[in-house]
């Protein structure tokens, strides 16, 4: 998957649960999804709006019925509403969902499925700022989805990044699709 698309879709909280939910048949309508994902109203409907603006979602124009969605996902949301369910199914299974809604977790692990350097991070998720990467990669590293290396044998010493465990099936997934 491109970084960038990746790093747009992440940018709101609930957007890759909306879409894994919608995967799973979580009815298109907004007070299934809300039950679903347990977002808050205000930031369920920020994330459903930018997951319109980004076309992978859009109004039923048949909406009207009582049993027709009010959403449904278009043909490029059907392929990221996929890989959404199979990440979160991967982070079930860690219990480190919260994780996943962090900005900039799915772009750092995708980047990091080969060792990497700090500023080769950076250079790859080029909007991100040091503070954020560096906060990132610390969460990641705690909860074991990341692991540091430090290669002693250069001077200065240089820390490498790269996904481990549930970080690396997670980054995995994102990387099939």
């Amino acid at each position: 998957m491109d970084i960038e698309a990746l790093v747009n879709l992440t940018a709101r909280a609930w957007s890759l649960d909306i879409l894994a939910h919608l995967n799973r048949g979580v009815p298109g309508r907004q007070a299934p999804l809300i039950a679903a994902t347990g977002a808050g109203r205000t930031a369920f409907g920020d994330s459903l709006a930018h997951l319109m603006a980004l076309g992978l979602l859009e109004r039923n124009p048949g909406h009207g019925h009582p049993l027709r969605p009010e959403f449904r996902l278009t043909s490029e949301g059907v392929r990221l509403a996929a890989m959404a369910d199979q990440v979160l199914a991967t982070a079930e299974e860690s219990g480190s969902m919260a994780l996943l809604r962090k900005r900039w977790t799915l772009p750092v692990l995708s980047v990091t499925r080969k060792p990497r350097r700090f500023s080769e991070v950076r250079q790859a998720l080029r909007p991100v700022t040091d503070r954020a990467l560096s906060q990132s990669l610390v969460r990641l590293e705690d909860v074991a989805w990341i692991r540091r290396d430090v290669d002693l044998s250069s001077r200065p010493m240089r820390p490498r990044y790269a996904t481990i465990g549930t970080g690396a099936a997670i980054s995995a997934s994102i990387g099939a699709h």
